[in-house]
């Protein structure tokens, strides 16, 4: 079990983790790492469609301190590098999901099998559902939700909302057509 008040706790007081115990930077460690691996793996999403869209404020606490927890470091993909503080997703081809060359996706995104990423980016606690195309050069940003069968056309910006953490992320639900260029930002559903 998370424990979703430790997060929201060392969230609400950015001094806080400078003076917590090593006993109790462990338990953050262990809830945020946990809450990234959830919505890495499906588990946990920040926008819940289940109960009309609501978006859980925590995993947003939880992705904002991932960043403070972690170190920038040297990330190798492919012929590339990158000097960052979150890794790319690793896919193994077991997800079910056609990744093209150039398709980069943090940790912490989750894209369901049957979606087609052309190179494009999704930023970390995004949604992919099945069968939706992310095209040539467009972004998900932090959090979006992107339903069902949906085609975001080339160039399409999906902005991404991690703070204020109680900014609402953009939504777009089942079946939808985001035409080319299009921008979506803040609380767009």
């Amino acid at each position: 079990m998370i424990d979703h008040a430790l997060i929201s706790e060392f969230f609400k007081d950015p001094t806080r983790l400078a003076s917590a115990s090593t006993d109790e930077k462990e338990r953050l460690q262990t809830a945020v790492f946990t809450t990234i691996e959830g919505l890495d793996n499906g588990s946990i999403r920040v926008v819940d469609k289940e109960h009309d869209f609501a978006v859980n404020t925590w995993a947003k606490e939880a992705i904002l301190l991932y960043f403070r927890l972690r170190n920038i470091e040297l990330i190798e993909c492919g012929p590339f590098r990158y000097n960052d503080k979150i890794p790319l997703k690793h896919w193994t081809g077991k997800e079910g999901v056609r990744v093209v060359p150039q398709a980069l996706a943090r940790i912490g995104t989750f894209v369901e099998a049957g979606a087609i990423l052309m190179p494009s980016y999704i930023n970390i606690g995004a949604f992919v559902g099945a069968g939706t195309m992310v095209d040539t050069w467009a972004t998900v940003g932090s959090c979006a939700y992107i339903g069902k069968n949906v085609h975001l056309s080339g160039g399409v910006g999906i902005g991404g909302v991690l703070e204020p953490v109680q900014a609402k992320p953009v939504i777009v639900e089942d079946n939808a057509f985001v035409g080319s260029r299009a921008i979506l930002v803040e609380g767009v559903r």
